[in-house]
């Protein structure tokens, strides 16, 4: 009993060998987490439209359900940079910035999606994101990053610049450029390169100081809030916003508010697809980051666990003041890199937020909002990489047209129309890719008892007789070519009297598949040539035995590709070395 419930709650799992070196461990990284993560919860919510508290309500109630249900030892949850864009272009479609139902779609949101991914999280159904290719997704975000950044250059400015779309924003940019305010821009600027230097330069520095590396690599990840400090300082002591400024204002003070989304059946209707999308790029860009930071210690990831582990997240931020959340990769890095061992951590972490809102917001009234823009600024240029497009365009161009497509459409038309795009073209780049599988006409190796291609080995053939290897499980999308490559072959040589088909790549034959099959028994029969099977896999073949194709095949289903050739051949003899 403990050990099924365990499945859907892993802290029971992981709990039960927690001790005072794994907290000490956890406690470490949550502080380090939690002085990256007030000035990156305070940002992302303004990109995403928001008061900066909800930044920071979005990153308590969801980091502490995700550590009770999530699988992840190191996944850091919480408001990311593409996640707040795409709830800043749904929700601005359906109400307006800065009013309370802005607010309450943010909320509703986040339930959307949080419900779509439980439901698929106990439906077993996290294949599903699979359809999201990676290169696609990683065009998609290297072009939210540009956009995000640029978005964000208007706080740099001082500036009301707007724009749905790379042209439209840069166009409002440069229209506004005479508005610029000097002050702004010279907190911006410098505040901008400051976090690039932190980034590369200051953690080498102290070192050089005299420091131990990891209390150095805490010093620079605190580079952010050290930036918060000195520019609030500043702006407040000289009294900055009264020379045009704009500051963060009244953050209110106290626990996360219980709140209820708005469950509405036009606003349901209107925010259900961009939650959806939303789900299904948060998805995609955790578990990634989730495995990879588990293959390194050998630990496994539910993917299955992990939608209803992010979805009980995204539900927890909608009834507690927050916005659409998931595993961020920088701050899930970070925290493996500071020694997290467990979900506490980011339990530890919440409670840090929670001390934050509660005593530390009234700190952050002179906060420049351009301070908040350059963390964000900062931040998605690190997801900008080019590389894929390279890497794409030597290695398959239709991968490269994916990509290439997926980035215009984000950058031209915006985030939500780059995310549809991209799942659609995901989903047509695997019909291409199956739509015409590869199938080698194979010959005999000399002295073996191996079959390859003709064109990659020199092979001993028979006129008489045609062995294909289909490389791709059959189904409606790929059935037809095969009985098309099959009978063009034919015509070109008459001297054929057998054809085997090998499917020793083969995992699935669905139903028009079947029909194809039963197709090219009847034309070969017709024309006086046999059709043969060779090497069906067992689950193939129980299938195929719950149908009359076998009773109504002309020919004989192979154990084996060479029992086939010995069966067949006018060359069959014994071979001169059997196969290793």
């Amino acid at each position: 009993m403990l050990r099924r419930l365990s499945r859907y709650l892993p802290i029971l799992e992981w709990g039960r060998h927690y001790n005072r070196d794994t907290f000490s461990n956890d406690m470490v990284a949550a502080i380090i987490v939690t002085i990256m993560l007030i000035p990156q919860s305070l940002a992302y919510a303004l990109l995403a439209g928001l008061p900066p508290e909800a930044g920071i309500y979005a990153s308590i109630a969801p980091i502490v359900l995700y550590a009770i249900f999530g699988t992840s030892r190191a996944l850091a949850v919480g408001p990311v940079a593409v996640v707040s864009l795409l709830t800043a272009s749904a929700v601005g479609q359906v109400a307006e910035q800065g009013t309370a139902g802005y607010a309450v779609a943010a909320l509703t949101l986040a339930f959307l999606s949080g419900a779509f991914l439980v439901t698929l999280g106990l439906l077993r159904l996290g294949w599903l994101a699979n359809f999201l290719s990676h290169p696609v997704i990683a065009g998609f975000i290297t072009a939210s990053g540009i956009l995000i950044a640029t978005s964000q250059m208007k706080h740099i400015l001082g500036v009301e610049a707007q724009g749905h779309n790379l042209l439209e924003m840069a166009g409002s940019l440069i229209a506004h450029l005479p508005q610029t305010n000097p002050v702004t821009f010279v907190i911006g600027a410098s505040a901008v390169a400051f976090l690039f230097w932190v980034r590369k330069g200051l953690k080498p520095l102290l070192i050089r100081a005299g420091l131990k590396p990891r209390l150095a690599d805490m010093l620079a990840k605190a580079g952010p809030v050290a930036a918060v400090a000195v520019t609030t300082l500043v702006t407040g002591a000289l009294g900055l916003d009264a020379l045009g400024v704009k500051i963060v204002g009244e953050v209110p003070q106290g626990l996360p508010p219980l709140t209820m989304p708005g469950l509405a059946p036009e606003l349901v209707g209107q925010l259900l697809v961009p939650a959806i999308l939303i789900s299904i790029i948060g998805f995609v860009e955790s578990i990634s980051v989730a495995e990879t930071l588990a293959a390194k210690k050998r630990q496994r990831i539910d993917p299955d666990q992990e939608l209803i582990g992010l979805g009980a997240a995204n539900l927890g931020a909608a009834f507690t003041g927050g916005y659409p959340v998931t595993g961020g990769f920088a701050r899930s890095v970070v925290n493996f890199d500071a020694g997290a061992e467990t979900p506490a951590a980011g339990a530890f972490t919440a409670m840090g937020l929670l001390l934050a809102s509660l005593f530390l917001t009234p700190l952050i009234f002179y906060l420049p909002k351009a301070t908040l823009a350059a963390t964000i600024i900062v931040a998605v240029l690190s997801l900008v990489d080019f590389s894929i497009l390279k890497k794409t365009w030597g290695y398959r161009r239709a991968d490269f047209a994916a990509v290439a497509a997926t980035i215009l459409v984000t950058l031209g038309a915006g985030v939500e129309a780059g995310v549809a795009s991209g799942v659609i073209l995901s989903i047509l780049l695997h019909l291409y890719n199956t739509a015409r599988p590869h199938v080698a006409e194979v010959g005999l190796v000399p002295g073996t008892q191996h079959f390859r291609n003709i064109r990659r080995h020199d092979v001993i053939t028979d006129p008489e007789l045609l062995t294909l290897r289909v490389d791709e499980s059959l189904y409606f999308v790929n059935a037809r070519f095969l009985e098309e490559m099959v009978l063009e072959r034919l015509a070109e040589s008459p001297r054929i009297r057998n054809v085997v088909l090998m499917m020793s790549a083969v995992n699935d034959i669905d139903y028009s598949a079947l029909e194809a099959l039963e197709e090219i028994n009847r034309r070969l029969a017709e024309m006086g040539v046999r059709l043969h099977l060779s090497e069906v896999k067992g689950p193939v073949m129980d299938r195929l035995k719950r149908s009359h194709f076998l009773d109504e095949l002309s020919g004989k289903v192979f154990l084996s590709q060479w029992a086939a050739w010995q069966a067949l051949s006018r060359h069959a003899r014994p071979p001169l070395r059997a196969a290793g």
